[in-house]
């Protein structure tokens, strides 16, 4: 089963395709999340209600565009680019991530997030099993 869900933002939308984990089936069990964007260098990340263990596919250095799930923070990483901690262009998270998929369109559009943002994830469509 893949899923799709909407990420939206004041300035922009995206939407991600999502392949079926314990993470995101906890997460798409806690939609829609409403919270607020924080950014670290070129990531937007924010909490969220589910709390999971680290899976064992997790990593910490993804693709711009990986739809991430820190599960020190309970929070949804996304991604688009390198981040204090990086070493050269790569995104490298704070600690690994379960890895839950990848953003559908250009992962910059992330860049139009600001900290403090208002952010909302939604189920774009229901799963077809």
């Amino acid at each position: 089963m893949t899923l799709r869900i909407r990420v939206s933002w004041p300035a922009g939308h995206t939407t991600a395709t999502i392949d079926e984990t314990p993470t995101s089936t906890a997460l798409v069990g806690a939609l829609p999340i409403a919270s607020t964007a924080r950014t670290w260098g070129e990531e937007v990340y924010f909490d969220t209600p589910v709390s999971v263990a680290v899976e064992s596919g997790a990593r910490q250095v993804v693709a711009p565009g990986t739809v991430a799930f820190w599960t020190e923070g309970d929070a949804l990483a996304l991604p688009y680019g390198p981040t204090p901690i990086s070493r050269g262009g790569e995104p490298r998270l704070a600690s690994p991530c379960n890895i839950l998929g990848v953003l559908d369109g250009d992962p910059r559009i992330l860049a139009t997030v600001r900290d403090g943002d208002p952010i909302r994830v939604e189920l774009v469509d229901e799963p077809s099993s």
